[in-house]
């Protein structure tokens, strides 16, 4: 093989795994954003957002736990290194605030706002780490990312205002709820910056969301008992869904792009996530699209663009 032709090759290799990456990214993002659909649809059977949440990581657990078992044996293997005692009870932390705090009061939070509404407050995670960021760790915001900060909460608040006419007060109440999931997730995401350097993203993913569904199940027994159990099939149904195409598969799509196409491009294609649920939930759910929430939208997603870039 030429010199040149071998440059080809590594060349459509390159092209191929960046392509698969940003059809990964892209892919991971709605369907993470897409749970919304999911959790309002499962709620029409008298659920409540601790069910969800049970029934969720319930089904979930057991990829997370054969993927943990995985890791943990290579550690034992000398693969790769052990836990200490300190980052174990990190993982632990993590799970609690990362998976269940946060998709718990996302879930209480659907139950009162439209799904439109709930992904577009929890888009404004990354602008509480940038806030969080920027008050305990000293780092000065910039005028640009003033500006972009602006953006996303005049956005969140236009469809906030358009939900609170059509929907009632309780928009207030969910819109709390979703706001301190979206403020959870945020502290989980500084959390874990230095310790997934570390454990290294598969272990920690796999880990964290195992605590969490032990922690969800034991809220969800504890507060139902087994009788919890007893749902009708539909309810099943959604769970399993949930739990696999909106839980597991995302989750490892995600981590693929961040392997393939990096983490900066990847947080960029998140963006398909909000705009891809305003218009699936106006699809499925029957919710309304008016000029003042895509104007709402259009702010927030503009603000993200230019805080991804900086």
């Amino acid at each position: 093989m030429s010199a040149s032709a071998s440059v080809t090759s590594v060349e459509t290799v390159k092209n191929n795994e960046f392509w698969m990456g940003f059809l990964l990214a892209g892919m991971g993002a709605v369907l993470f954003s897409a749970k919304a659909i999911v959790v309002k649809l499962t709620y029409r059977y008298g659920v409540d957002a601790l069910t969800v949440i049970g029934f969720r990581m319930m089904l979930s657990l057991p990829f997370f736990a054969a993927i943990g078992w995985a890791q943990a044996r290579k550690a034992r293997m000398g693969k790769i290194v052990c836990l200490s005692r300190k980052e174990s009870l990190q993982i632990v932390f993590l799970g609690f605030i990362g998976y269940y705090l946060s998709s718990y009061l996302d879930f209480l939070g659907l139950q009162y706002i439209t799904a439109g509404l709930e992904r577009l407050i929890l888009f404004l995670s990354p602008t509480f780490v940038l806030l969080i960021t920027a008050l305990y760790l000293k780092r000065p915001i910039g005028a640009k990312q003033w500006f972009a900060l602006a953006m996303a909460y005049l956005g969140v608040v236009l469809v906030f205002l358009q939900d609170l006419s059509l929907t009632g007060n309780n928009v207030m109440l969910g819109s709390v709820f979703v706001l301190g999931s979206a403020l959870s997730y945020a502290l989980y995401m500084i959390s874990s910056g230095e310790l997934i350097k570390r454990v290294g993203a598969t272990r920690l993913v796999a880990y964290a969301m195992s605590v969490s569904a032990v922690i969800s199940m034991a809220h969800f027994l504890a507060v139902h008992s087994w009788q919890g159990l007893i749902q009708p099939w539909p309810v099943y149904q959604y769970s399993l869904l949930h739990a696999v195409v909106h839980t597991v598969a995302p989750t490892f799509m995600i981590m693929w792009a961040v392997a393939r196409i990096g983490a900066p491009l990847t947080s960029q294609l998140g963006l398909m996530g909000p705009v891809s649920v305003l218009f699936l939930a106006n699809w499925i759910l029957g919710e309304p699209i008016t000029p003042l929430q895509l104007a709402g939208t259009a702010f927030v997603l503009a603000g993200a663009v230019v805080l991804g870039k900086r």
